[in-house]
């Protein structure tokens, strides 16, 4: 992950994370998901099955704030981001999931809150996923 031409971020083997953060989001939502990250079983085993953790295969998260997941489009041509929390919330809320993860044992890197950011991704398989917090009772 490139700031202004200069590499901020690298992992290997592991998740990209692209956490948007919603207004009503708070610390539980955070933790939540950041145990709900750490421990997803989306490595294959020796048998080909998904059944192990990026922590079971010595991976890494690498997070990336990104408000624009909670574009809106449903009405116009331009998106609205209403949805996402003041830039304050999301970065306090940003910081305590990458502290989350860590604490569980998890490798994290982290790009640059706010900053425009050139992400390189390699897709190794089809699994690309949405995790939402959103109706879990958890607020």
């Amino acid at each position: 992950m490139e700031v202004e031409g200069k590499t901020v971020a690298s992992i290997g083997r592991g998740l990209l994370v692209l956490l948007g953060v919603a207004q009503g989001d708070g610390e539980r939502q955070a933790e939540w998901l950041a145990d709900k990250m750490a421990g997803l079983r989306v490595f294959e085993d020796d048998a080909g099955k998904m059944n192990l953790s990026v922590g079971d295969v010595g991976g890494s998260l690498l997070v990336v704030s990104q408000f624009t997941l909670l574009g809106d489009c449903r009405k116009g041509r331009r998106p609205s981001f209403t949805g996402a929390a003041p830039p304050e919330e999301a970065d306090r809320l940003y910081r305590k999931f990458v502290a989350r993860a860590r604490a569980g044992g998890v490798q994290v890197e982290t790009g640059v809150f706010q900053a425009r950011m050139q992400v390189h991704l390699v897709n190794d398989g089809p699994v690309t996923l949405v995790v939402d917090t959103g109706g879990l009772g958890i607020g």
